[in-house]
C-alpha cells in the first residue's frame, strides 16, 4: 500500500513534478493556437500547415495515450513519465530551432508522442505514491494547480510570442523538464502495475493513429482535389476498419470494443465527440479571429480567452455538485445550449469589435456553457462502466475528446470555405469565421439533444470523479487510475 503522506517534504515534492509535468501538456495545448499567425508569417506557411501545427500533436497524442499508461504500468510509471518528459522536451526543442513548416510538423508528431507518455503518468503517479487518507486532496491539488496553468498558458504564450518570439513558445518546456526530470528520479517512488503481463496492442495503437492521420490529411487537402486526397480517404477508412476488427479479435486490446456495449457509455462519447469537435474548431479559428480580424496582438488575444478557463477552474466542481443532486441530463443539455450560444455571439465579433461589448460577453456564455457540462460529463462516463473499468472508460473519452478535435480543425476550414491564404486576408477569414461558428453551433445542438433524449443518472455506488477542478478547454480531465489496462 502506497504510504507517502501530502505533508512530508517527499509528498510535496511528488505533488511537484506531477504538476511540473502535467503542466507541459496543458501549456502546449493552450499556448500554440495563440503563436499561429506569427508562426505562419515567419515560416511563410499557408492554412493547411497551420492545421497540420495543431494536428500533427494531437494525431499521435490520441492515438497512443492509451498504450502510453499501459507502458507506464509495465514498466514503472515514474520510468515512462520520465521518459515522456525527456521525449516532451527534446520534440519542444526540435519545435523551437523548426526551420520551415515541414521540420515543425514533423517535431510537433514527435511531442504528441512525448505526451502521451506523461499525461496519464502524472495522475498514476499520484495515486500509487499517496496514502489513501491524503490521495483525495493530492488530486484536487494536483487538478487545481494543472487548471491555474492551463489558465495562464494564452497569457504568457501571448507574451511569448509578442516579446522573445513564437519559438519560446516550445523552448519553454525545456527548462521546465530540467526542473521536473531530476526532481522526479530523486523524489518520487517507482510504481507498476501489479500483473500487468501480456501482450501490448501495439497494433491497434499505430492503425488507430494512422487512421487519424490519413482521414485528418484528407480532410486538409480536399480542397485541393486530386488522387491523392481520394486515396488517403479511402485508406483512412479502410485502417478505422481494420482498427476496429483488431481490437475486436485480440485478447489483450487497447479499446476493448464489449466496452461500448453500454448504451449509456456509447452515447456520452457521441456527446463528447459533438462538444469537443465544437470547442475543439473553436479555439484554434478564435485565436486567429483576434488577431487576423479585430487586430489584437498576440498577448492580447491569449489575455481574451482567460475567461472560459478561469470560469471552469472556479465552478466546475460546483458544477459537480449540482449534477450530484439533479442528474446529468440537464446540465449535459443546458450546457451545450449555452456554449452554442456563446459562439453564435461571436459572430458580433468583427473589425473593430469592442472587448467589453462584443468579445467578453460572448466567452462568459460560452465558459459558463463548459463549466455546466464538463464534471457532469466526466462523472457519466465513470458512472455508465463497471467500476473495475473506470479508467479505461476515462481514457477512451479522453481520447474521442482530442480525435474530435483534431478532426474539426481539420475540417472546419473546409466546411467554411477558407482558402489557404485566409489568414492573411482579415475580410475573407471573418467571413468564414461566421460559418465556421454555425457549424459549431450546430454541433453543440445536436449533442444537447442527444444529451436530453439518452441520457440518464449513474446507478449508486459507481466510480466517483476525482478531478473535481479542471482548467483544460479541449478534452475532459482523465479520472482514476486513466488509462490502465488489464495485460493478464
Amino acid at each position: 500500500m502506497p504510504d507517502v503522506r501530502l505533508a512530508s517534504p517527499q509528498g510535496k515534492w511528488i505533488l511537484l513534478t506531477t504538476v511540473l509535468g502535467s503542466s507541459m501538456a496543458l501549456l502546449d495545448s493552450t499556448v500554440v493556437n495563440v503563436a499561429l499567425p506569427r508562426i505562419g508569417r515567419d515560416l511563410d506557411a499557408n492554412l493547411s500547415a497551420l492545421q497540420w501545427t495543431v494536428n500533427a500533436y494531437m494525431v499521435t497524442l490520441a492515438g497512443l495515450i492509451l498504450l502510453g499508461g499501459a507502458l507506464g504500468d509495465r514498466f514503472g510509471r515514474r520510468k515512462v513519465f520520465v521518459v515522456g518528459v525527456v521525449w516532451f522536451a527534446v520534440a519542444s526543442l526540435l519545435c523551437g530551432i523548426a526551420p520551415s513548416a515541414g521540420t515543425l510538423i514533423a517535431a510537433r508528431a514527435l511531442q504528441g508522442v512525448g505526451g502521451a507518455l506523461l499525461t496519464p503518468g502524472s495522475l498514476a503517479l499520484i495515486q500509487a505514491s499517496f496514502h489513501p487518507d491524503d490521495r483525495g486532496r493530492a488530486v484536487g491539488l494536483w487538478s487545481g494547480f494543472g487548471g491555474v496553468g492551463a489558465a495562464i498558458g494564452p497569457f504568457v504564450g501571448g507574451w511569448l510570442v509578442d516579446g522573445p518570439g513564437w519559438r519560446w513558445v516550445f523552448l519553454l518546456n525545456v527548462p521546465l523538464a530540467l526542473v521536473c526530470v531530476p526532481v522526479a528520479l530523486r523524489h518520487v517512488p517507482e510504481s507498476g502495475g501489479e500483473g500487468a503481463r501480456g501482450r501490448f496492442d501495439v497494433l491497434g495503437a499505430v492503425l488507430g493513429a494512422v487512421a487519424l492521420a490519413l482521414l485528418t490529411y484528407a480532410l486538409i487537402e480536399a480542397g485541393e482535389g486530386g488522387w491523392v486526397v481520394a486515396l488517403s480517404a479511402v485508406a483512412g477508412v479502410a485502417v478505422a476498419v481494420a482498427f476496429v476488427v483488431v481490437e475486436r479479435r485480440r485478447p489483450d486490446p487497447m479499446m476493448p470494443t464489449d466496452i461500448f456495449s453500454s448504451r449509456q457509455f456509447t452515447v456520452i462519447n457521441i456527446v463528447t465527440l459533438c462538444v469537443y469537435a465544437a470547442l475543439g474548431g473553436f479555439f484554434f479559428l478564435a485565436a486567429l479571429q483576434l488577431q487576423v480580424v479585430v487586430g489584437y496582438s498576440a498577448l492580447g488575444a491569449g489575455t481574451a480567452l482567460l475567461p472560459t478557463t478561469v470560469l471552469m477552474l472556479l465552478l466546475s466542481a460546483r458544477s459537480g455538485e449540482l449534477a450530484d443532486r439533479i442528474g446529468p441530463r440537464i446540465p449535459l443539455t443546458a450546457g451545450p445550449l449555452l456554449c452554442a450560444v456563446g459562439m453564435l455571439l461571436m459572430l458580433r465579433v468583427g473589425p473593430g469589435a469592442s472587448y467589453w461589448a462584443d468579445v467578453l460577453p460572448a466567452l462568459l456564455v460560452l465558459g459558463l456553457g463548459m463549466v455546466m457540462l464538463v464534471a457532469p460529463l466526466t462523472a457519466t462516463v465513470l458512472g455508465s462502466v463497471d467500476v473495475a473499468r473506470a479508467g479505461l472508460a476515462s481514457g477512451i473519452n479522453n481520447a474521442a475528446a482530442r480525435a474530435a478535435g483534431l478532426v474539426a480543425v481539420a475540417a472546419l476550414p473546409l466546411l467554411a470555405g477558407m482558402g489557404e491564404e485566409a489568414y492573411r486576408e482579415p475580410a475573407a477569414f471573418d467571413a468564414a469565421f461566421g460559418r465556421a461558428m454555425g457549424w459549431c453551433a450546430g454541433a453543440l445542438v445536436v449533442g444537447a439533444l442527444i444529451a436530453g433524449a439518452t441520457v440518464r443518472r449513474p446507478p449508486p455506488g459507481c466510480k466517483r470523479p476525482e478531478c473535481l477542478r479542471h482548467g483544460g478547454v479541449v478534452s475532459p480531465p482523465l479520472e482514476g487510475e486513466p488509462v490502465r489496462k488489464r495485460l493478464g
